[in-house]
């Protein structure tokens, strides 16, 4: 068994063990596998051991592993997240290439991202970003203004809002990842009032992935537990 074949094993186990402490089925989460600065050798691992859901940070890095492995025979079978920040001039590529985008945080990007996602595919699934930890050097909005931007984004054709995404700040204190990521829920059960499509809350990463579950998170994203460190030179 490979490294990252025995690594997707001890993820999901974890998962699974999160899921079921707070009463949840394992099947409940998806593990997004956040494959930034990895080579399409570790990505080829981890699909031989069944991962399917990619998150990329990099939109020019991504989408030249979706074209790699479009040609692929597994290629029809891969979903495809970009979950960094996302500038104006990439848009296009997102749209063009991406099944999801986690990382919508403002009406010009949304409205953007309808306009060039191609009308021979589905619409792109989106999730807005809640800067819940309130830094300034993280994008997102804040909580107060989430009505307004989903209004916005569920009523664009080429786009479905499917629901929310956070990066909190770092913090050891398992009570206080809770309590933080508690607030996500909050305000992912009350989207889900307005749009019932709203099924994803994106939350979660190796060090505070338990927390998450706990409070409800349905998505999860993992690298580093999967991949080992990141390699920011081959970025």
């Amino acid at each position: 068994m490979s490294t990252i074949q025995q690594n997707l094993q001890d993820v999901r186990s974890r998962i699974a063990r999160a899921a079921e402490s707070c009463a949840r089925a394992p099947e409940e989460v998806t593990l997004l596998a956040v494959s930034k600065t990895k080579p399409v050798a570790a990505l080829a691992e981890a699909i031989e051991a069944g991962q399917r859901a990619f998150g990329e940070n990099y939109v020019q890095e991504g989408v030249e592993k979706i074209q790699h492995f479009s040609a692929q025979p597994q290629g029809a079978a891969l979903e495809w997240h970009f979950i960094g920040p996302l500038q104006s001039n990439k848009s296009r590529l997102v749209a063009e290439h991406f099944a999801w985008c986690h990382t919508v945080d403002r009406l010009k990007i949304a409205q953007r991202l309808n306009d060039q996602r191609p009308a021979d595919m589905p619409p792109l699934n989106v999730l807005i970003q809640i800067n819940i930890s309130d830094e300034q050097s993280k994008s997102g909005i804040s909580l107060d203004e989430l009505e307004m931007l989903a209004q916005a984004v569920a009523a664009m054709p080429r786009l479905t809002l499917r629901g929310l995404m956070a990066i909190p700040a770092p913090e050891t204190d398992p009570q206080r990842q809770r309590e933080v990521f508690g607030r996500m829920q909050q305000a992912f059960l009350q989207l889900q009032q307005h749009y019932p499509q709203a099924d994803t809350l994106s939350m979660g990463m190796t060090d505070d992935m338990s927390a998450a579950i706990s409070a409800g998170s349905t998505l999860v994203r993992i690298g580093t537990a999967i991949f080992g460190a990141r390699d920011y030179s081959q970025a």
